[in-house]
């Protein structure tokens, strides 16, 4: 049975504007000049502006008039043959002699760099072992075998495949019948003689041994094999006096093994690997200057070059507005181009809004985490969340997120991703509240200094962390010791 009610609710709807501002502040400095690029190619009426015919404007935080009526902005414009009629030039061509769309040299506080792209030039993993196949002296078929070998190679240097399973690739994909044997019998040349040694292994086992028989052979070089291969689990645990007990070798002599084992290289690609992406290259979005006590701070221009609307829209605005006759193909094209004109300034807009968002948020965690970024001391940290920012900058949290997430600071004292800043609290004995990250500093401190032949247990180091005012239980030392990546006890002791 169908029925019909009313009801009242709240939406909220954002505009165009709004959603093009979320994307973009998202978007680290090394991701922004793609994408303005990519709106460049999809709307011909943003363009470059020319440094001749730009005037040089100076954009700073305080313009939070024009931010504020950025965001609360939600009209939509409806394009219909009325309107087309009643379009203003001035509008669109308003700001054609002021340089409102350009970004000047004092908003980024420096001369600008000539835009360069440096280009790199490697010679990947894959294509350093297919360079050493010419040793092998292969043709054919054989040759072909041993190309898909190394194409089941990962960028660590192991082989990835059955050696049954690489047989019945080459016959579906290449049409190639080959056997186990002939697969295994090239796998162990490739084993034997290519570079990096251990590439090709199966399992890390194998490729400690592959790397230790290559090495000359005496007798340090026969107990470290005699190691891996019959005690490699003992090894891997650290249980050094039972290996020592089996081999009957003195202290001396078992650490001189020991230490050659760790010599080697557990992944014997990764020396070869070229990672592509961007986020790799960190490229600080901020700069932080401590000008005698004054903190100072700048945005990266780098990867935001200065836009404009196209003045050959402009040109043909007044071309419209010159002529006399107003027929239906002049209309569409009317339409077009004042499209095209909206989502130029809109997306102009948008990136203004974002310098100053960023700007903004960055500001507030500057003044919050002062102490800081005057000593680099990262005890002084602060206990902040993303709230607190908020709070101070009068934006929402998930704004502030957006600011906080893939972005990076440089400062003198090294650079930091902005979410290093955010930490919760954790209450000492006297009430005070201080930063979690506080407390991993000296954790950490306390393992770097602590006797690597009796490393402290998490029990020890809660205790030792209680001593000094914090409270905290086992558990959570636990937990801060694995976000430090460091091992447990038992992992960390040494010879």
């Amino acid at each position: 049975m169908l029925k019909q009610n009313q009801s009242q609710k709240l939406l909220q709807k954002l505009s165009p504007q709004q959603i093009q501002l979320m994307k973009l502040l998202q978007i680290p400095t090394t991701n922004l000049e793609e994408r303005i690029k990519e709106e460049m190619e999809e709307n011909p009426a943003l363009e470059y502006a020319d440094e001749d015919n730009t005037d040089q404007d100076e954009y700073r935080l305080e313009n939070e008039g024009d931010a504020e009526e950025f965001e609360s902005s939600e009209e939509e414009v409806e394009l219909t043959d009325d309107t087309a009629e009643k379009v203003e030039l001035d509008e669109f061509l308003r700001h054609e002699d002021d340089g409102d769309y350009g970004y000047g040299d004092d908003y980024y506080g420096g001369d600008q760099e000539q835009k360069t792209t440096p280009v790199r030039v490697e010679t990947s993993f894959h294509e350093h072992l297919l360079d050493q196949l010419g040793m092998l002296e292969l043709e054919g078929d054989r040759l072909r075998i041993a190309e898909q070998i190394i194409g089941s190679i990962d960028e660590d240097g192991y082989l990835r495949r059955e050696p049954t399973a690489i047989v019945d690739d080459l016959a579906f994909g290449q049409n190639i019948n080959t056997s186990l044997e002939e697969v295994n019998e090239l796998i162990s040349q490739i084993q034997d003689q290519f570079d990096p040694p251990g590439v090709c292994a199966w399992t890390l086992q194998e490729c400690l041994l592959l790397q230790l028989k290559r090495l000359p052979q005496n007798a340090d070089t026969k107990n470290a094999i005699e190691i891996i291969g019959k005690y490699f689990n003992e090894f891997t645990k650290k249980h050094y006096d039972k290996i020592q007990r089996h081999l009957g070798l003195s202290d001396d002599d078992f650490k001189k093994v020991i230490h050659l084992i760790i010599k080697l290289n557990p992944k014997p690609g990764s020396a070869y690997t070229i990672v592509s992406k961007a986020e790799s290259y960190i490229i600080p979005d901020f700069f932080v200057f401590n000008n005698g006590g004054v903190l100072e701070l700048s945005l990266n221009s780098k990867n935001a070059p200065e836009l404009r609307v196209s003045e050959g829209y402009r040109e043909m605005m007044r071309a419209y507005e010159r002529g006399d006759k107003k027929n239906k193909a002049q209309k569409e094209a009317l339409l077009f181009i004042k499209q095209k004109l909206d989502a130029a300034k809109w997306f102009i807009d948008a990136i203004k809004q974002r310098q100053h968002t960023l700007l903004q948020t960055m500001q507030a965690i500057l003044d919050f985490q002062r102490e800081f970024f005057l000593t680099g001391d990262e005890t002084t940290l602060k206990p902040m969340i993303l709230k607190d920012i908020a709070a101070i900058t009068k934006l929402d949290v998930s704004t502030v997120s957006r600011v906080a997430n893939s972005k990076f600071v440089q400062t003198e004292f090294g650079t930091y991703k902005l979410k290093y800043f955010f930490s919760e609290s954790l209450q000492t004995e006297s009430g005070e509240e201080v930063s979690t990250r506080e407390v991993k500093s000296i954790l950490s401190t306390i393992i770097s200094g602590e006797n690597k032949r009796k490393p402290y247990s998490d029990e020890k180091l809660t205790e030792m962390l209680v001593e000094k005012g914090y409270n905290i239980a086992r558990r959570t030392v636990a937990k801060y010791r694995e976000q430090l990546n460091i091992p447990v006890a038992r992992l960390r002791k040494e010879l």
